[in-house]
């Protein structure tokens, strides 16, 4: 075991998202959220993810009208609500010294309309960050992780009316001034750049009850709504919690071009900055310009509101923090290639790369380039908040969980970490996505799981629901152990 390159002061932990663990969807007093109309889907087309995640207005009224929570998966979780305790016990015994979590905007406020705050659901994350702290765990707070209020969606046209901005702000000051002292890291929207990929997830948009040559449009014009938002609750948060940071979050999608043809390095070139340019706002705090060039193009028109541009200027985030799953390879012509598909984007398989059951293309190095390239671009430090591998677990005979795969799996991303420190780049943190067996985001699986703890649930939402620790459980303690020195 040779000398550690992490910091003293790393943040290893793991993450979550309230919608995909906690189960209790309509306890306490919660609203419903859009998370709450995602369906299990039995048959999942590993070649294409993107017919997974559509939704109509005709599905919504469905779901409103039900309270089933097999069809419905998000609604179960993994009961992570009424058993967290249970497991903050375990994440302390793996050594985290940090836990990202969401606070649904629905358990404070559960339509967004309403003129006072829900205290059950205060009082519920006063508890749950007070828990943490004890165990010596550090909370990172997402704020808007795919769990808008139903009810924006269906009577505010999601994040495309401006009005949204006031309520989403009203929540961030609530939680803000209750949870000064415990949470210093927080995080704003979730994968900010999946507008395009599942807007009704990200932003609340129905695409049946827009015209269809408006679409993009809409679109735009909603998320720069959010980038509004995100600099008006960074400038909030600096004002009630002095020293506290807040960071933004993209997935990071790194396209390489098939091969050096310079058309196809081109496109690779605007695949890139077309992922850069939701970090490229919050961070630098302007539009890029291709993006404007674009919209005269097209013919897209975004209202700006009098203040937007000097605030978006005065109050870009303190931190960088990505998604990374997989790298994609993009090319100029595409006949006859074989295609991969996984997170929702799709590109030509990598020869030089493993798949998964799930079609997803397992690329460390991608890692590597991706934390030195941000780094590079914006100089702020940053943040691994999602990073690991969806797998079908057996549990053998004796009651372990012989998950060598997900070991190998993250002894090669942290590895890739390491050399992107070595490298000069300022890496706050790491945190494993689902550390904990929860609920798929696209599918509602719980079949594909990423945790290092099981959880005995399955597809449907049957199960003891008993908590057992993986073999990857013991390595990742013993890597947390050794601030990353010790791999084997």
């Amino acid at each position: 075991m040779g000398k550690s390159v992490f910091p003293e002061n790393f943040l290893w932990g793991g993450a979550t998202s309230a919608n995909q663990c906690e189960g209790a969807w309509d306890e306490d007093g919660k609203g419903m959220s859009v998370a709450d109309c995602s369906t299990y889907k039995k048959h999942v087309n590993v070649a294409d993810y993107k017919g997974q995640h559509s939704i109509t207005s005709q599905d919504i009224e469905e779901a409103m009208e039900s309270k089933d929570v097999h069809k419905y998966g998000k609604r179960h979780g993994i009961d992570f609500y009424h058993r967290y305790k249970e497991d903050l016990d375990l994440f302390q015994e793996m050594g985290f010294k940090t836990l990202r979590v969401s606070i649904p905007w629905t358990r404070i406020y559960p339509t967004g309309m309403e003129t006072e705050p829900n205290e059950a659901g205060l009082r519920h994350y006063e508890e749950l960050f007070t828990e943490m702290k004890k165990r010596g765990i550090e909370p990172l707070v997402t704020l808007h992780h795919y769990e808008m209020p139903l009810y924006l969606c269906n009577h505010y046209d999601g994040w495309y009316r401006r009005e949204v901005i006031s309520l989403f702000l009203k929540f961030c000051q609530t939680v803000f001034k209750r949870y000064k002292g415990l949470v210093t890291y927080w995080l704003t929207f979730n994968e900010i750049d999946s507008v395009f990929r599942h807007p009704f997830t990200t932003i609340g948009l129905v695409e049946d009850r827009y015209p269809a040559d408006k679409w993009e449009e809409i679109i735009y014009q909603s998320v720069h709504n959010q980038f509004v938002a995100s600099a008006m609750a960074t400038k909030l948060l600096h004002e009630i919690i002095p020293g506290a940071q807040m960071g933004c979050m993209i997935t990071r999608t790194l396209t390489y071009p098939e091969n050096c043809h310079p058309k196809n390095m081109l496109q690779a070139l605007k695949e890139n900055r077309k992922n850069y340019f939701y970090s490229d706002v919050q961070v630098r705090g302007e539009y890029p310009k291709h993006i404007k060039c674009e919209w005269e193009r097209k013919g897209i028109h975004v209202e700006f509101g009098p203040e937007d541009e000097k605030m978006l200027k005065a109050y870009p985030v303190d931190f960088v923090s990505f998604s990374y799953y997989m790298s994609r390879v993009t090319s100029f012509d595409t006949a006859n290639k074989e295609m991969v598909s996984g997170n929702l984007t799709s590109g030509i398989k990598n020869p030089y790369l493993e798949t998964t059951e799930w079609n997803w293309q397992v690329d460390p190095t991608g890692l590597c380039i991706s934390l030195i390239e941000l780094y590079d671009r914006y100089q702020k430090p940053v943040f691994v908040v999602e990073n690991g591998l969806g797998s079908r677990d057996r549990v053998e005979e004796d009651g372990s969980i012989q998950d060598d795969y997900r070991i190998q799996y993250f002894r090669e991303h942290i590895q890739a970490i390491a050399d992107a420190i070595a490298e000069g780049v300022d890496v706050m943190g790491y945190t494993p996505w689902g550390c904990i067996d929860m609920v798929s985001m696209s599918t509602c699986q719980m079949s594909k799981r990423y945790g290092f703890i099981y959880v005995d649930v399955d597809d449907e939402g049957n199960g003891s629901y008993e908590r057992k620790r993986k073999k990857s459980f013991y390595w990742y303690k013993k890597v947390i152990a050794s601030n990353g020195a010790d791999l084997d």
